[in-house]
């Protein structure tokens, strides 16, 4: 086993990922020693500015500064030590960071907390480590294959099919964040904001279509907060449970009625949902909304819904 560590910097959350990997991938399973979230909202107006704020660069690094502490203290180093002197560390930043003109503010931030380099990846790099990580195992769980891998993330949305082509993935901006900014001004939302929203994900698939082979895909495989959440309010849990949420099957009836019903809710509403983390109450109608007109769009009769994602195929990337 080599224990690595994982750090995955979206536009709306800040997430860790320690693990226990086995050398093989295709032998042993890997172990979770810490997996941890925390909404920061870096990408905050940059679709508007297109800047990171730097309230948005503090909440950030405070988040990193913790999970700097975790990498030493699970490696056995020293305190003071860097993260990466005690573990294989890799940090990958995505859509605000790319986004983002100061985005060296970032880079120098996350040097100096993590000791090493992050990486703004590309959307296709995005969308490749997000199929890793999602698929590996699932063909024995039941879902048809080929795989649409969809991450439904703040700044944006990877559609992937086969992880091995370039031309098989494509990253696109709509993302729960982005949309909020660009069209809400009301909560709930007025019905010119819906049909705004719905124009720029119909006009994103347009462009995937031409990229993807979108059709080809017998299962649709459901990433990131946004599809979990959905997933969490169709079981009916009363807390949030990342063990009955992974490789759940939720139904496109139940996936439109869940959006519908999240686009129609004010915010006191949607806070009270048992599942909800307040760091996406604002944001998740937009999101459940990209998840629905992606079954509407394809025909799925379900979405297959993954806890495992970008972040841990960063973590299986460093063995």
């Amino acid at each position: 086993m080599t224990r690595v560590a994982a750090i995955d910097c979206g536009t709306n959350s800040v997430r860790l990922l320690i693990a226990d990997l086995p050398a093989d991938p295709e032998r042993g399973e890997p172990a979770d020693v810490e997996r941890l979230m925390e909404i920061v909202r870096l990408g905050q107006g940059v679709d508007r500015t297109g800047r990171l704020a730097p309230e948005a660069l503090e909440r950030t690094f405070t988040a990193m500064r913790g999970y700097a502490k975790l990498i030493v203290e699970h490696g056995g180093g020293a305190p003071g030590a860097r993260p990466a002197d005690v573990m294989p560390v890799r940090v990958v930043a995505t859509s605000a960071t790319r986004d983002a003109s100061n985005r060296e503010e970032f880079t120098v931030g996350v040097r100096e907390i993590f000791g090493v380099e992050p990486e703004v990846v590309t959307g296709a790099e995005e969308a490749r480590l997000s199929f890793t990580g999602a698929t590996r195992g699932l063909a024995a769980l039941g879902p048809e294959a080929p795989y649409l891998v969809v991450d439904i993330g703040g700044g944006s949305t990877e559609f992937v099919v086969d992880a091995d082509a370039v031309d098989g993935a494509l990253s696109v901006d709509i993302g729960c964040v982005r949309l909020t900014e660009r069209h809400i001004r009301q909560d709930p939302p007025d019905e010119q904001a819906v049909r705004a929203m719905i124009a720029d994900i119909e006009a994103a698939m347009d462009r995937v279509e031409e990229a993807v082979p979108v059709r080809v895909a017998r299962s649709l495989v459901g990433l990131a907060g946004s599809v979990t959440t959905v997933a969490g309010i169709a079981l009916g849990l009363p807390a949030y449970d990342s063990a009955l949420i992974h490789h759940s099957r939720i139904p496109a009836g139940t996936v439109h009625e869940v959006s519908a019903g999240l686009l129609a809710s004010t915010h006191e509403g949607r806070a009270a949902i048992p599942v909800m983390h307040p760091g996406r109450v604002d944001v998740i109608g937009a999101g459940a909304l990209i998840l629905d007109r992606i079954v509407r769009r394809y025909g799925f009769a379900e979405v297959v819904v993954s806890e495992h994602d970008i972040l841990d195929g960063i973590a299986w990337s460093l063995v």
